[in-house]
């Protein structure tokens, strides 16, 4: 793994359909459909859509028997008006509705937490070593003939573990972990090397960013340990929609992109299928076009581990750095000093200018020649500027700094200065590994300055600029390296405060701080059982002023419960016209009419949050 240059990970080739996967392949887009899998005609057009947004594969959900036999007419439907894009059966809780799939499909999705398992019910369960051996030979049992179906009709599998739907037999031995998906996956991939069946994708995923992050690294790492390679489908579930669903996804799926996993990609968007399409690839084409950078001579630092990172060590300097949450800086170059309330930087980096009106609550940094000495107002220096940083009294200085400006005459002036605040920038086509390679240096050195990052654009369209900010961003918050973020778009094309607004969420998104409601909601699937767009747009309404506050909106119980079991409250479809309320894991009330059930989550919320 090469922490500094950008390389696509190698892995084997897939064959689903005549859309081959992994190997030499470019990074392949993909959607859901969101229509009943028994409704052809619905499920053919909207298919349609997905392809002819770019999409290249289609999946749709399999409840039963009958909705993967109907994939037979989907799937003519599709041909006979000229489109050849695969389609993708996705099976929970039934197997034998995966042999069926395999018939129609190109590809079939199994999730191994209800594959066999029972579905999560939450318990306890204790199994001894024998016992737990012999609950792995039930999958070999009923996993093999399916593949055995598979290698006869040319049918590629899906492996998709989701975080939200880790059986209780896993729960048991590995708890609610990374370690735990990791390990749920690999029982299923081992199962299909013995059988020599390499047609696999796997996939593991979920709607904590930081989890799904931490455990792609760990199954590639033991992937790589016993000698497999199979293509990536990468995914942030439950994202939501909006700016939170593009900032989400484009922070966790970007981050693995940029350390060159993954082969294909679902953006997953409480939207229309059709408009994942269009996210997916901009993220995709941004990432890529690191390809052939020039080469950055970056040093891993021996303390770090990526596939378990922690926060790194810095000196806490006013309110950055330390154990302090991240600061948000925002350049205003152009004089505006407007800020909204919500989403208010810490700082206001001013330039040459010195602000006309002073807020004590938000502090001001200018351009060193122009600092007055004034409390509020600090000093920003560059490296050309190191002497005048030795005389400046300022219990607070910040110095602008390239990757190649870390020389030895900085280094030392850092080492004389720890309350020096780094802003680390760089114009690399690939600035994530110059950013990379300023901590790593800083840690061997032994030095721990707090370190912004200064991400700069040219963007004109809000949508871009979110996720490209999004991507770059990723893997430094994973990594622990993330004191603070400058985000500048250049021009007027954006407003300012929808920049900062942007820096907050994908903070936010990342779990390291936090400034608003956050949603956990699903994209939709035929399972769905209420107007999904429709219902989060009311409880939005209602709630979006309760910062801090955590609510899950699940179209069906397949992740419902487990994927929204970190969220304070839970809406959930529990059958055609019927919602179910959960708080925290626990189920509140079963069954409520759908048109009563937005109402009663709300009266919920209050009776338990009189302070919000």
């Amino acid at each position: 793994m090469d922490y500094f240059n950008y390389f696509r990970r190698q892995a084997n080739e897939v064959y689903i359909g005549a859309t081959p996967m992994g190997g030499a392949n470019p990074i392949r887009v993909q959607s859901m459909t969101n229509t009943p899998t028994m409704d052809t005609e619905a499920c053919v057009e909207q298919a349609e859509r997905i392809i002819e947004a770019g999409g290249e594969y289609v999946r749709l959900t399999t409840q039963g028997v009958r909705e993967a036999e109907n994939l037979r007419n989907i799937n003519i439907g599709l041909r006979s008006r000229g489109y050849t894009a695969p389609l993708v059966a996705d099976v929970h809780f039934n197997p034998k509705v995966a042999d069926v799939a395999a018939l129609y499909a190109e590809k079939v999705r199994i999730n191994p937490g209800n594959y066999v398992d029972s579905p999560r019910m939450f318990k306890k369960l204790e199994y001894t070593d024998e016992e737990y051996a012999q609950e792995i030979g039930k999958i070999r049992e009923r996993l093999v003939p399916f593949l055995n179906i598979c290698k006869e009709n040319h049918t590629a599998v899906r492996i998709g573990v989701n975080h939200g739907s880790l059986s209780d037999r896993i729960m048991s031995r590995y708890g609610d972990t990374p370690e735990g998906m990791v390990e749920s996956c690999m029982e299923f991939l081992r199962i299909c090397v013995e059988e020599d069946f390499m047609n696999v994708v796997v996939s593991i995923k979920a709607s904590n960013t930081v989890v799904m992050v931490k455990t792609v690294r760990l199954l590639v790492e033991q992937m790589d340990k016993e000698g497999m390679a199979f293509p990536l489908h990468l995914g942030v579930t439950e994202a939501g929609d909006g700016e939170d669903g593009r900032i989400k996804s484009a922070l966790g799926i970007g981050a693995l992109l940029a350390d060159g996993l993954g082969d294909t990609v679902r953006v997953s968007l409480s939207e229309a299928p059709e408009a994942e399409i269009p996210v997916a690839r901009k993220l995709v084409d941004y990432i890529c076009k690191r390809e052939n950078h020039p080469y950055i001579p970056g040093m891993e630092a021996q303390e770090f581990s990526y596939t378990n990172p922690v926060r790194r060590s810095s000196v806490a300097v006013r309110n950055i750095g330390g154990d302090q949450v991240p600061v948000v800086i925002s350049a205003r170059l152009n004089g505006n000093l407007e800020v909204n309330g919500q989403f208010k930087p810490d700082y206001i980096y001013t330039g040459l200018s010195m602000p006309a009106e002073r807020r004590s609550d938000i502090g001001y940094i200018v351009d060193a020649p122009v600092w007055d000495g004034t409390e509020n107002t600090w000093p920003a220096f560059n490296t050309e500027q190191l002497i005048g940083l030795h005389h400046c009294n300022a219990g607070l200085k910040f110095l602008f700094v390239t990757y190649m400006g870390l020389n030895d005459e900085t280094l030392a002036c850092l080492e004389m200065h720890p309350e020096v605040v780094l802003v680390a920038q760089s114009n690399h086509p690939n600035r994530l590994g110059e950013f990379r390679g300023i901590v790593h240096q800083l840690m061997n050195e032994g030095l721990h300055n707090p370190v912004v990052f200064f991400q700069f654009y040219q963007e004109q369209e809000t949508e871009d600029l979110q996720i490209k900010s999004a991507a770059d961003m990723g893997a430094l918050i994973f990594d622990g390296f993330c004191d603070g973020i400058l985000l500048y778009n250049h021009g007027n094309c954006i407003p300012d405060m929808k920049v900062d607004e942007t820096a907050f969420g994908i903070l936010q998104a990342g779990r390291v701080r936090t400034s608003k409601t956050e949603y956990i909601s699903c994209p939709g699937c035929g399972r769905t059982m209420y107007d999904l767009e429709d219902t989060i747009a009311r409880i939005k309404a209602a709630t979006s002023h309760m910062k801090g506050l955590k609510i899950g909106i699940m179209g069906c119980i397949v992740n419902g419960p487990g994927e929204m079991a970190d969220a304070d409250y839970g809406y959930v479809g529990a059958g055609r016209g019927k919602i179910s309320l959960y708080k925290k894991k626990e189920c509140i009330e079963k069954n409520i009419p759908e048109e009563q059930a937005v109402e009663k989550l709300i009266a919920l919320i209050k009776a338990n949050e009189p302070g919000l």
